[in-house]
């Protein structure tokens, strides 16, 4: 398996997908379950996660309606996490910054806009 390739992530785009679901399901767990704030930008985020990764997984991520909803979906997603993330980046240029490890949102606001616009590309550019 060749890890930096994008025809390795497309070859195991199921398992991606199931990955991006467990990802959706547990943080949506930890968060009904009262163990992480009840994060109005976090809830947007790992919601689009896990809808990304199910239309990865169904054979509708094929027909261009399916791309299209990827798309309209995930980039909503993406804007919600640009968001919180320049809102991190605004307290490091004040000063204001601390870094609270391992949730940080300012982490996490970054981990989840690298998965979105990586599931949104993976959607796009697969073929049957």
């Amino acid at each position: 398996m060749k890890l930096f390739e994008l025809d390795t992530y497309i070859k195991h785009s199921k398992i991606i997908a199931l990955i991006a679901i467990a990802i959706a399901i547990i943080s949506w767990i930890m968060d009904i379950g009262g163990m992480v704030y009840e994060c109005p930008y976090c809830r947007v985020q790992r919601s689009v996660i896990g809808i990304l990764g199910l239309i990865l997984i169904l054979p509708i991520s094929f027909h261009w309606i399916g791309k299209y909803a990827a798309l309209v979906i995930g980039f909503f997603g993406a804007v919600v996490a640009a968001n919180q993330h320049f809102m991190g980046w605004k307290k490091v240029s004040a000063g204001e910054f601390q870094l609270n490890l391992p949730v940080d949102p300012f982490i996490l606001s970054g981990l989840s806009l690298t998965m979105i616009m990586g599931l949104i590309y993976i959607i796009m550019v697969k073929k049957r």
